[in-house]
């Protein structure tokens, strides 16, 4: 078609969107505001009880009407609370928890602990953080742990007490200066440090 035909010239382009607004304020038609005479063009909740229905206003009252929107009139607190219990599961009706053997609803009390029950149960370690030693039986001790024992001239069943005790002694026995500066014994300190120093990491001590 030419540019200069007078059907060219009769041709008027709308905004894009245009024509879907102006069907959408046809569907909508006036405010429901009283005394408003302008299109409602925006939707509003018509409330509880009422959910997926809408009210149409325009522009100015929609904003003062969700202003002073609340859900919960009507209510008092106790069935506001009832309400949001009920909204966590959907408003769907909830039945007790049962065992799987008798089928009979679990009592809550029976899945409470015991008062005081944390004080009936024995700690492996001492206040100070050291550990016990179990009483059922024989310490199992690892080779090296077994080895610092023997340098320090300590059977398996020393206790931590007994183990600190030597070692105490046999540091004042090797140290140089209650030999009258000989350090002839130094090696053996050293090996006493160190076989102290492991047990002690190991927790027997």
């Amino acid at each position: 078609m030419a540019s200069n035909s007078d059907i060219f010239d009769k041709i008027r382009i709308k905004p894009r969107g245009a024509k879907k607004k102006e069907e959408e304020e046809r569907k909508a038609g006036e405010c429901a505001w009283e005394g408003c005479d302008k299109s409602g063009t925006h939707k509003a909740p018509m409330g509880r009880n009422r959910e997926g229905q809408y009210i149409n206003f325009c522009i100015d009252h929609v904003r003062q009407y969700n202003k002073n929107f609340n859900y919960f009139s009507g209510l008092n607190d106790d069935e506001i609370a009832k309400y949001q219990k009920e909204n966590i599961t959907g408003h769907r009706p909830t039945r007790p928890m049962s065992t799987r053997r008798s089928g009979q609803p679990v009592n809550p009390d029976t899945l409470r602990a015991t008062p005081g029950w944390h004080s009936q149960v024995r700690s492996r370690l001492t206040p100070d953080g050291k550990r016990i030693p179990a009483s059922n039986g024989p310490r199992k001790l690892k080779r090296l742990e077994e080895k610092s024992l023997r340098d320090l001239g300590l059977p398996s069943t020393a206790s931590s007490e007994h183990i600190t005790s030597k070692y105490k002694t046999l540091v004042k026995q090797n140290h140089p200066d209650a030999n009258g500066g000989d350090r002839s014994s130094e090696d053996r300190l050293r090996q006493i440090i160190q076989a102290y120093k492991h047990l002690k990491r190991a927790g027997l001590c």
